[in-house]
């Protein structure tokens, strides 16, 4: 099996508010959005540094308030970049390395983790 990406999904209930929270205070790049007909759910693709991110208003799709874990670099810079934009966030310090939990306005949660060089 070869994995040439994970684009996790959560669900979202106001587009707008979403993608204000992603795009505007987290950084993210709106990618591309799709919707069946003017006034349906919206679908939308937003990513940051290799991290690719579904965001779904469709009911179906995800539960509220998923839990994401991802592995990076970089860390610090990036808490230090979100607490600039007003997004409480923090780094704690694991067992397995150090950790920042960033929430969006719907109870999603994404667990920054960057673990110290093997060695």
């Amino acid at each position: 099996m070869i994995v040439h990406q994970t684009c996790p999904v959560l669900r979202i209930e106001d587009a707008r508010e979403a993608l204000n929270f992603w795009c505007e205070t987290a950084g993210f790049a709106k990618d591309w959005e799709h919707r069946f007909e003017p006034g349906f759910p919206l679908y939308v693709q937003v990513s940051r540094g290799g991290l690719v991110l579904h965001l779904s208003q469709h009911q179906g799709d995800a539960p509220p308030g998923g839990l994401v874990f991802v592995r990076l670099e970089g860390l610090a810079a990036f808490c230090t970049e979100l607490q600039q934009a007003g997004l409480a966030v923090a780094i704690r310090d694991q067992d397995w390395g150090q950790e920042m939990e960033l929430r969006d306005p719907f109870g999603n949660r994404i667990r920054f983790c960057e673990t110290p060089p093997a060695g």
